[in-house]
């Protein structure tokens, strides 16, 4: 089965995410398809979503200017997956504490920009996710934290007793960029588990 894996293309890592998806599609046994959304009409066709890192604030004035936040809220609606990273996780938030970005309100959570220090502060670290067997080789850039989650929020992961990775039902945000690294394993947990990526949605050829 062929999956399309629609990469949000406004800023971040996005031929590191198309990369990530592929070998996690082909892990699994899937041919994977990725498409750049820039613009209003793609999301529609995608069975499956990413939303890299970046400037949240940039972001989210572009999203919301070319039509794709409502298209991904169409996206969570049907119940098809998407994994948000570092400032894809602030746009998808119910509160990023910052005026400035208009947020998705897709995850229940609060989130604290910058948590974990400026660009200088960036690191590495073994991160112990729900759901892997072994640690997940995690790098964090500039990195939000989770300051709350609501009753319907999974938390996949914890650093420095602040939860960084999430769940509520079809959407994973994280705080670090799983896409830097070999490793397909966080985007395997956000899309494969269970089948959601086959079964969610029907949009799989």
């Amino acid at each position: 089965m062929t999956l399309t894996a629609g990469v949000v293309a406004v800023q971040g890592d996005v031929s590191e995410h198309g990369q990530a998806i592929r070998r996690a599609g082909e892990t699994n046994g899937h041919e994977v398809e990725v498409v750049e959304i820039r613009q209003s009409g793609i999301v529609p066709e995608c069975d499956l979503l990413l939303l890299p890192g970046g400037e949240s604030t940039a972001i989210s004035r572009l999203a919301h200017r070319e039509g794709i936040a409502a298209e991904m809220r169409d996206h969570v609606a049907e119940g098809r997956p998407v994994l948000a990273t570092c400032a894809g996780l602030i746009l998808l938030s119910q509160d990023s504490g910052d005026e400035r970005v208009e947020t998705l309100d897709l995850l229940d959570v609060a989130v604290e920009r910058n948590a974990f220090g400026r660009q200088r502060d960036s690191f590495e670290a073994p991160l112990s996710v729900r759901g892997l067997e072994e640690p997940f080789p995690a790098v964090f850039i500039r990195a939000p934290a989770i300051d709350s989650v609501g009753d319907g929020v999974e938390v996949l992961a914890e650093w420095d007793d602040r939860p960084v990775a999430v769940r509520q039902g079809s959407v994973v945000g994280t705080a670090f960029h799983p896409e830097l690294r070999a490793d397909p394993r966080v985007h395997e947990l956000a899309f494969f588990e269970t089948g959601r990526a086959v079964t969610g949605n029907g949009q799989g050829k």
